[in-house]
């Protein structure tokens, strides 16, 4: 297959599973889409919110033809000449379930733990896919355990950074840190990625996060600062307060203003990560060479 016909199939492949997602969201189980221990009989309990068609629909369709014409961009010499099929396979897989796991927890503030058991199956698949096709991280030379020992150590890295944080963030500012859909979610990215496209992906996650918080931050303090002249305004400032607070406590967890998912970002970043592998390799191989972490 040539370059040409490769991208051209890859736009419109990926455009079209993209826009599918759209009904596959709809029809996934309501618990998949619900906090942990929600019932349908809570006095809170609310449907989960499902993507649209647009802008939805057209996100996750432009998403997917990008990641599959990325991947035949930078990958083309690697993974079609000859054919790498457990690449390709898993690209063409993960790519969908990581536009799931993004639109759900942007949507729903929650990350469904079947697709993390997806990604970390793609994850085994691509393991197998070791020691049938070259990892490009690795020379030929290096012990048939390393491939293997790269993507079992980033699975735990991944999961345990995320869970080390929680904790911290639990003993010190009482509060939740990261949830543990993120932890389950890097943890499975960790088995796609290994060591090496851990960083790639935490790196990708936290530099768009960032982009996306300023924004987050200045509206926050944009509204507090309503709040404010909204309580000094008021003849009962006491009543006022309650009732901001009482605002405030109406709003459902998933709607919060002040929330940022990070779900979503480490989704992306491994997205990224599996469509420009061989780029990754090629920028950071020699510095991973030059302090003896290559193999």
């Amino acid at each position: 297959m040539n370059f040409g016909a490769a991208m051209a199939i890859a736009a419109i492949l990926g455009a079209l599973i993209g826009y599918s997602q759209t009904f596959v969201f709809a029809k996934l189980p309501e618990k998949w889409l619900q906090d942990y221990g929600v019932k349908e009989t809570d006095p809170d309990f609310r449907l989960s919110k499902r993507m649209k068609l647009y802008p939805h629909g057209v996100l996750s369709a432009l998403f997917c033809a990008f990641i599959y014409t990325f991947f035949v961009t930078f990958g083309f010499n690697t993974y079609f000449n000859p054919p790498a099929f457990f690449h390709i396979i898993a690209i063409f897989l993960a790519t969908p379930v990581i536009v799931i796991v993004m639109m759900s927890d942007r949507l729903n503030r929650i990350i469904p733990d079947e697709c993390s058991l997806a990604l970390a199956a793609i994850g085994v698949f691509l393991l197998i896919g070791d020691f049938f096709e070259r990892n490009p991280w690795f020379t030929e030379q290096a012990a048939w355990y390393i491939p293997l020992l790269n993507r079992i150590f980033a699975a735990l890295i991944g999961g345990g950074v995320l869970f080390l944080i929680n904790f911290i963030c639990l003993t010190f500012l009482g509060k939740e840190g990261m949830g543990q859909g993120d932890m389950k979610l890097l943890a499975a990215c960790g088995l796609i990625v290994g060591c090496y496209g851990l960083i790639v992906v935490i790196y990708v996650g936290i530099i768009v996060a960032v982009f996306f918080a300023i924004p987050l931050l200045i509206r926050k303090y944009m509204r507090k600062a309503a709040e404010k002249r909204e309580i000094e305004q008021a003849e009962d400032k006491a009543a006022k307060r309650r009732e901001i607070a009482k605002r405030k406590a109406q709003i459902h967890f998933a709607d919060d203003p002040d929330y940022l998912a990070f779900g979503p970002f480490l989704a992306l970043g491994t997205a990224v990560y599996m469509a420009m592998e061989p780029f990754f390799v090629s920028k950071m191989i020699d510095t991973l060479q030059l302090f003896g972490l290559a193999f």
